[in-house]
């Protein structure tokens, strides 16, 4: 196909071959789709920079803008979980205040608490979470590391005072300072970790004894049954209230021997290991509380049957 050209200024007509009227078509094709380019790139690129505009120099960091909803996400969890864990630690800084006699315990951000001054204080690790000027994202992640390090220490610290001061207060001779089992328990399942069902952080609120099904379970201090049933995360659990805010908790037996309303005398066995519940093999999940707090049950661990 050939196109003829004729114009009063040409003193012969010009013809354009097939190729070149392909070329012509295509480029007035890709001609919008340029200029679209041009015009919607640089809008997206301030939108962008707009919003980042809105954050203050010492928060900001740098990531990938391909994927900002993943990393965005994922300092969400971790900032929920520093919260979780300075509300547990606060918590705990009101039950040291009372067991102590004091208005308020004072937890200083440099150094762990102080309830005796002429006490002596272990060194103190980690750091708060200051920014004062622009960080990059990796030493955004240390400080938030280094800042949840801190409060697991300070909380750590705390656990061992509150253990010091129950065991000179009037409450000494109920505590549950006994083993609930003749097993060894795992070291690391008090406290935070990952959730073995969901692959979650959260705070394990009770000790496990690895320990074959059907192994005596024994009561770790005097005291009444107010539960001995079936939930769907404990499994077959039995409460024991000691008095006095105290309780402890059996959990995920096989067989319960005692029931509701039951005196139990230390000692005493009270179930059987077993896996029941929310499980993932035979163990005994035991639990110590003060007015519904948890405690740390390796705090008052010093007899065994």
């Amino acid at each position: 196909m050939n196109i003829i050209f004729v114009s009063n200024n040409m003193a012969k007509a010009k013809t354009l071959s097939t190729l070149q009227v392909g070329l012509i078509v295509l480029a007035l094709i890709l001609l919008p789709l340029l200029l679209a380019l041009l015009l919607i790139v640089p809008q997206e690129s301030v939108v962008q920079q707009g919003a980042g505009s809105l954050i203050p120099d010492k928060l900001k960091f740098s990531f990938n803008m391909n994927n900002p909803q993943k990393h965005l996400d994922a300092y969400a969890v971790q900032l929920g979980e520093m919260q979780a864990r300075i509300m547990r630690l606060d918590a705990q800084s009101e039950r040291l205040a009372k067991l102590a006699g004091e208005k308020k315990v004072v937890r200083d951000n440099s150094e762990p608490t102080k309830l005796d001054e002429s006490k002596s204080q272990p060194a103190n690790r980690g750091g708060p979470l200051v920014l004062n000027a622009p960080i990059s994202e990796i030493e955004l992640q240390q400080k938030i590391t280094e800042t949840m390090a801190k409060i697991d220490f300070d909380t750590e610290y705390l656990s061992d005072i509150e253990a010091k001061l129950l065991q000179q207060s009037v409450l000494k001779d109920m505590l549950p300072n006994s083993s609930p089992v003749n097993a060894a328990f795992n070291s690391s399942s008090y406290g935070w970790r990952i959730d073995p069902f969901n692959g979650n952080k959260a705070f394990h609120e009770g000790l496990d004894f690895s320990a074959s099904t059907g192994t005596p379970i024994y009561a770790a201090a005097g005291g009444i049954v107010t539960s001995a049933e079936h939930s769907p995360d404990y499994g077959n659990i039995v409460k024991v209230d000691h008095g006095s805010g105290l309780e402890t908790r059996y959990a995920h037996a096989s067989k319960l021997m005692v029931k509701l309303g039951d005196r139990v005398e230390k000692g005493q066995v009270v179930a059987l290991v077993g896996s029941t519940g929310r499980s993932t093999g035979a163990h005994l999940h035991y639990e110590i509380r003060l007015n519904g707090n948890a405690l740390d049950p390796r705090k008052y661990l010093h007899a065994s049957h």
